[in-house]
């Protein structure tokens, strides 16, 4: 009986919780980052707007014995600490792989196959408006869901939205967050420099012997973590896949067992017990040190890791890269330009109207063919709500604005696409959801409705 509660509250511990502590940090995030996104706009479009621009492009250098880096502040953001936010994606992709929604076939089809849908067909919505020029280069930014904001829609909607539904939600961000990686891997890296991948494989090779032996010293694991973002920086490919690689290679394993905790746990109880009894206070303070130590190595990395950075990334990171990158200026003709402009209407159209299609009609064909099957209390309806809200690209979208681009009119104009979109996509998918989506009929729901 002891052993199945234990069982159970491990389970709950290990996969439970990091779900719903992720659900819920994104779902409050989102408010940070809209209040970021509307400072940032402000700021842009008044008197001061010369101030935001030059403190975007000071430079700030570190130049250290092996290497030098020279980036602009909206440089180290978008590449720097935008790295960060990969790393805590990173593991949670890992986890989810392992443990979580995309753990088994069956768990990850549904999710799998609406995330493929909703990155396809929108680039292809993309590429049809977009035929020639360098607008072709913008068909990755509609491909992407914020998935802070999604949350965050049904989160105001309560519990008239299912869980399941947030899980599957969660389940297909995962999946469009590994094809922005991919697309921004290959699609946007145009030159390499391969001795500095040869040194970031080697210094990869490093954290992964340093995990390997058990290897727990946070300091170095840092240092060695912050040399492979500097070469793959140096490199050509983006900065930012760095931290999906160290995402990647954190040991999803704790380094001590709960049978090894019980016995030497036990041991340490009873000589706190004896050292109280003794009046020894420091030796009794030191063994308190010794049990924490011992309950954290119960914890595997990834998830102290992540439950650790996550808010981090979400309350800090991802406001200051809203603040530095959605300042759009409005100034003469620039809305006017934007609405008549191919790449804008491309990533309206690929958010919108891609992102429905996308989640909406590929599961619907696989559940058809047998292929999947949707939750029980999960509907058609609610399907198509969350193929809306997946319109909301924000954070991820602008990011690959910043790398498809060069020219300042083409990103302004994708920023206003990708603003525009995720305001229309938003709005409409919180009403589909809040006014028409019911829950199923009878508490079931199968592939057939």
């Amino acid at each position: 009986m002891l052993r199945a509660q234990a069982e159970r509250s491990y389970v709950t511990r290990a996969i439970g919780l990091p779900v719903q502590r992720y659900i819920y940090t994104e779902s409050i995030s989102g408010v940070v980052l809209l209040a970021a996104a509307l400072a940032a706009l402000i700021w842009a479009n008044s008197p001061w707007s010369e101030d935001y621009h030059h403190i975007l492009e000071t430079h700030l250098t570190l130049n250290a014995a092996l290497f030098r880096v020279d980036l602009s502040i909206e440089e180290w953001i978008n590449d720097g600490l935008m790295a960060i936010f990969f790393f805590v994606v990173g593991l949670e992709i890992k986890r989810e792989l392992l443990r979580g929604q995309l753990s088994t076939m069956r768990r990850a089809a549904l999710p799998a196959i609406a995330a493929l849908g909703g990155m396809v067909v929108p680039a292809a919505f993309y590429l049809s408006l977009n035929t020639s020029g360098e607008g072709v280069r913008g068909w990755g930014i509609p491909m992407a869901t914020d998935i802070a904001f999604a949350l965050g829609i049904l989160a105001l909607l309560g519990r008239r939205v299912p869980m399941e539904l947030r899980v599957f939600l969660l389940g297909l961000a995962v999946m469009d967050d590994l094809g922005a990686i991919a697309v921004i891997a290959i699609a946007y890296t145009e030159s390499l420099d391969f001795v500095m991948l040869a040194i970031a494989g080697a210094l990869v090779g490093g954290l992964i012997a340093a995990n390997r032996l058990g290897f727990s010293y946070a300091v170095i694991t840092a240092a060695l973590a912050f040399l492979i973002w500097v070469a793959i920086l140096k490199s050509g490919i983006h900065a930012t896949i760095a931290g999906v690689v160290i995402g990647a290679l954190t040991p999803s394993r704790p380094y001590l067992s709960r049978e090894e905790f019980a016995e030497e746990s036990q041991a340490l109880v009873a000589e706190y017990h004896t050292a109280i009894v003794a009046g020894d206070y420091d030796r009794s303070e030191a063994i308190l040190g010794e049990l924490e130590a011992l309950s954290q190595a119960t914890e595997a990395p990834l998830v102290r890791l992540e439950r650790l950075i996550h808010p981090w990334s979400s309350y800090v990171i991802l406001p200051i890269f809203a603040l530095a990158n959605a300042g759009i200026e409005f100034a003469g003709n620039s809305l006017e330009e934007a609405l008549s402009n191919g790449v804008t209407i491309g990533i309206v159209v690929g958010l919108v109207l891609g992102k429905l299609l996308g989640i909406t009609l590929l599961p619907w064909i696989a559940s058809r063919l047998g292929w999947v099957e949707l939750p029980d209390s999960v509907t058609w309806t609610h399907v198509a709500g969350v193929g809306l809200v997946g319109g909301i690209g924000f954070t991820v979208a602008i990011f690959v604005a910043g790398l498809a681009f060069e020219d300042p009119i083409l990103i302004a104009s994708a920023k206003m696409g990708v603003l525009a979109a995720s305001l229309i996509a938003g709005l409409l998918g919180y009403l589909v959801l809040r006014f028409i989506a019911r829950p199923a009929a009878g508490g079931a729901q199968h592939s057939s409705h």
